[in-house]
């Protein structure tokens, strides 16, 4: 897994967008989300599945993992605006609106989504598998699942949602980004369509398990600890809001032992691959 990571953060360093122009900023502001690290689980994911099947194909699909990074890079800095979240702290740093001004925030955000689809679409796998990549993160990235999730949290602030309604959320906001990684490497690898259907829905329990681990941080860690802005959630829809948090981590504990059970299911080289990368963030709410 270490040697996937480093493989991931050189490919990474080495592909930053080049544009140099006379902007005294644009360019710095546009590298340093990406360079302030995160956990890069959506492209680990992406890499993980691709590597449990073929390795030789990893080095290809370096491109479609950063441009599951660029896309979700995107999605925090726009998530921290001042008409979203008004955060002042991401990845440990100060926020891009917060360092620079709005405009260049968003300006950054729209750079890192469109280039995302570039690096797809160049990426060095066949015509017929990057048109499958491409749709499948433009619909879990787009209307279909994160930009909906997030109109719903913003239109709803202040207004508490049924838990139905609120896993429907965050199943969009968060979880199809998540399931999306894992799809896309299946696609790569050439799984077969059950199996890609599979990891798709195992990656939406993931993904709704990590929102409400992020629900539990934002009520019990400080933000030097969570390395972004915590105590955020008080107008929001967050699972410790609606369940309190006792009533989260109950649920966070069952939908993790659910996962790890999923996992379980899988073959032994599948398994083995996810599992280093998985085991550690299933229980992070403990």
């Amino acid at each position: 897994m270490e040697q996937l990571l480093n493989k991931f953060e050189d490919y990474l360093n080495s592909n930053l967008p080049s544009s140099k122009t006379f902007h005294p900023h644009f360019e710095s502001a546009l590298e340093e989300m990406l360079k302030a690290g995160g956990k890069r689980f959506r492209p680990m994911l992406l890499l993980s599945v691709v590597n449990s099947k073929n390795p030789l194909l990893v080095s290809n699909s370096l491109p479609i993992a950063l441009g599951i990074e660029f896309l979700h890079t995107y999605s925090l800095v726009h998530d921290d605006l001042p008409a979203m979240d008004d955060a002042n702290l991401r990845r440990g740093f100060q926020t891009l609106h917060k360092k620079y001004d709005e405009v260049t925030a968003i300006l950054v955000g729209d750079a890192l989504n469109t280039h995302s689809f570039n690096l797809l679409a160049n990426a060095p796998l066949s015509n017929d598998i990057k048109i499958e990549l491409i749709k499948t993160l433009s619909s879990d990235g787009g209307i279909d699942g994160m930009i909906i999730g997030q109109a719903i949290d913003c239109h709803f602030e202040n207004h508490r949602l049924k838990l139905d309604e609120l896993e429907f959320l965050h199943i969009h906001k968060t979880a199809k980004l998540i399931a999306a990684s894992l799809k896309m490497g299946a696609i790569i690898a050439q799984y077969d369509l059950t199996l890609q259907d599979k990891l798709y829905n195992f990656g939406i329990d993931i993904g709704l398990l990590f929102q409400i681990q992020d629900d539990i941080i934002d009520e019990t860690q400080s933000e030097q600890e969570a390395g972004k802005t915590t105590q955020n959630d008080n107008e929001k829809n967050s699972f410790v809001n609606l369940l309190g948090l006792d009533g989260a981590i109950e649920s966070a504990d069952k939908l993790a032992n659910k996962c790890e059970e999923q996992l379980r299911s899988l073959d032994d080289k599948l398994k083995d691959s996810l599992e280093e990368l998985l085991l550690k963030y299933l229980h992070r709410h403990k």
